[in-house]
C-alpha cells in the first residue's frame, strides 16, 4: 500500500488522525514506536493507550467538554466510540476502562482496509508526503530533535502526574462510602471521609514527605488541572479543601453529617476492581506514597496497583508555527497534532487530531482544508493554538472561556451555558455543511 498520509504516533490524536483520513479515502501508514520502544508513562504496545486518568471527562452536553464529544460524534470519531464502548460508571464524566477502550481502537485501526500499522520508532520528519506529527506529550528525544530542527525552536515543555490506583478489594468498606457528588451519577464514587483531626495528619503527613529529587524540568510549571496533590498543599493547609477533597455536595449516609474533607475514589474498569485516587497526582516516593496516603481513612491497607510518577509533556509554540489548519506555516504538506499543539486532556488530543486527519486526507483529494467556526468548540481550541500571543502561549483544555460572548448573554449562568452550547452545535452543522462533511 502507498503512502498517501503518514501518521507518527498511535495515541489518541494519532489513531483519530487515521480514523478520519483513511475514512476519507486516503491510504494511511501508522507509526508507533510501542512495544519495541517504550517511553517512561505507557505500560502496552495498544493504540490510544492511556496513561493518566481514565476519564475524558463531562458528557455534559451543555459542559464545554461535552460540546466538543457531541461534535466528535457528528465527525464519525472513533475515539468517542470506543469510549462509548468501554464506559464504566462516573456520574456524568465519560470514564471507561482503559484496556477495553485501547483494545477497541487498536482492533478498529487494524482492521481498516486503509490503514497500515508499523511497529517502529521514527526518528525524523518523512518530507516526500503528507505527514501528521501526532506523537503527544512523550516524544521521543530523537524525534523531538527533528521537531526541533524543522521549527527553527525550542520546545516548550511541562509536566505531569500520575494518579495511583489502588486494589478495591483493599479498601475498606466499612469507612468508605459510595456515591457522587450532588447525587450525580448514583453511586458510581468511593468516598473516604475525613474529620478535621485525620485531615490535620495527613497534611502534616504529606508536607513532610520525601519527593523525588528535583531536577532541572521540574522547574517548568505544572498544568493546574495536574498539579501534584503536595504542591496543592504547599499553597495552604486549607487548599485541598477547595480542591480534589472538597467535602462540598458530599454526605455521608450512615451518619447523614457532611465529612471536613472526602477523598474520592472513581473506577478504573467496569468490573469495579481497582480505583484511583481522583486529583491525587504526585511525586512523592513510592515508600512515601504508600505511607502517607495509608492515612486515608479507608486505605489504610490499600494494595497499590499503580504508583503516581511525573512524565514529561512536550508542546510547540503552535501560534508561531501554525495555521489554523494544523498545517506548519513553513511547509504545507506536513501537520501537528494532540496534546504536541498545546491542548490539554484526552478529548481534545484526539479533537485535534481528527481534524489533522481530515485536513490531510482533503489537501490529498485537492480540496480547500477547513477550520471550524470559533464558536464551536474545535473551532474555538483551533483559535487558542493559532491565534494566542506566542510570547505567552501555554496549553489549554476545552472550557466556556475559549468560546466567543452571545450577543446578548442571559444573567442566568445555566442558560447562558446552554445557548452556548446550541450556538455551537448549531454552527457546527452548517459548517459540516458546507465543507461537504455532512
Amino acid at each position: 500500500m502507498r503512502d498517501d498520509v503518514v501518521i507518527v504516533g498511535g495515541g489518541l490524536a494519532g489513531s483519530e488522525a487515521a480514523w478520519q483520513a483513511a475514512n476519507r479515502g486516503a491510504k494511511v501508514t501508522l507509526y508507533e514506536m510501542r512495544p519495541k520502544e517504550m517511553t517512561q508513562a505507557h505500560k502496552t504496545g495498544g493504540l490510544a493507550e492511556l496513561v493518566c486518568s481514565n476519564s475524558l471527562g463531562s458528557r455534559d452536553p451543555h459542559n464545554a467538554p461535552g460540546i466538543l464529544k457531541e461534535e466528535m460524534r457528528r465527525l464519525g470519531s472513533l475515539i468517542i466510540a470506543s469510549a462509548e464502548q468501554a464506559r464504566v460508571p462516573a456520574g456524568s464524566a465519560l470514564a471507561v476502562d482503559r484496556d477495553q477502550f485501547s483494545l477497541a481502537v487498536t482492533r478498529a485501526l487494524e482492521s481498516h482496509p486503509n490503514i497500515r500499522i508499523v511497529r517502529e520508532e521514527i526518528a525524523g520528519i518523512p518530507r516526500d508526503c503528507l505527514c501528521i506529527i501526532a506523537t503527544g506529550p512523550l516524544t521521543s528525544e530523537k524525534l523531538s530533535d527533528a521537531i526541533r530542527q524543522v521549527t527553527q525552536s525550542q520546545h516548550l515543555y511541562f509536566f505531569d502526574a500520575i494518579s495511583p490506583i489502588v486494589d478495591a478489594d483493599s479498601i475498606n468498606m466499612d469507612i468508605a462510602f459510595r456515591a457522587s457528588r450532588y447525587d450525580k451519577g448514583g453511586d458510581d464514587y468511593l468516598n473516604c471521609p475525613m474529620t478535621e483531626e485525620q485531615y490535620n495528619r495527613f497534611y502534616d503527613a504529606l508536607m513532610a514527605a520525601e519527593k523525588v529529587r528535583p531536577k532541572e524540568f521540574e522547574k517548568t510549571p505544572y498544568f493546574e488541572a495536574c498539579i501534584p496533590i503536595e504542591v496543592m498543599a504547599e499553597r495552604g493547609r486549607q487548599t485541598m479543601q477547595f480542591g480534589p477533597l472538597k467535602p462540598v455536595g458530599l454526605e455521608d449516609p450512615r451518619t447523614c453529617i457532611r465529612p471536613y474533607a472526602v477523598v474520592q475514589l472513581r473506577t478504573e474498569n467496569v468490573h469495579r476492581t481497582c480505583y484511583n485516587l481522583v486529583g491525587f497526582q504526585t511525586k512523592l516516593t513510592y515508600p512515601e506514597q504508600k505511607r502517607v496516603f495509608r492515612m486515608i481513612p479507608g486505605l489504610e491497607q490499600a494494595e497499590f496497583l499503580r504508583y503516581g510518577s511525573l512524565h514529561r509533556n512536550t508542546f510547540i509554540n503552535s501560534p508561531q508555527l501554525l495555521l489554523n489548519t494544523l498545517q506548519f506555516k513553513a511547509r504545507g504538506t506536513l501537520f501537528f497534532a494532540g496534546q504536541l499543539v498545546g491542548v490539554e486532556g484526552y478529548t481534545e488530543s484526539a479533537a485535534m487530531g481528527g481534524l489533522a486527519g481530515i485536513n490531510a486526507a482533503r489537501a490529498l483529494a485537492g480540496l480547500p482544508l477547513v477550520s471550524p467556526p470559533p464558536t464551536t468548540a474545535h473551532g474555538c481550541l483551533v483559535a487558542h493554538i493559532a491565534l494566542s500571543d506566542p510570547r505567552h502561549f501555554q496549553p489549554m483544555n476545552t472550557n466556556f472561556g475559549l468560546f466567543p460572548p452571545l450577543a446578548t448573554a442571559p444573567r442566568d449562568k445555566e442558560k447562558k451555558r446552554r445557548m452556548i452550547a446550541e450556538r455551537a452545535l448549531e454552527d457546527f452543522e452548517s459548517w459540516k455543511a458546507r465543507s461537504g462533511l455532512s
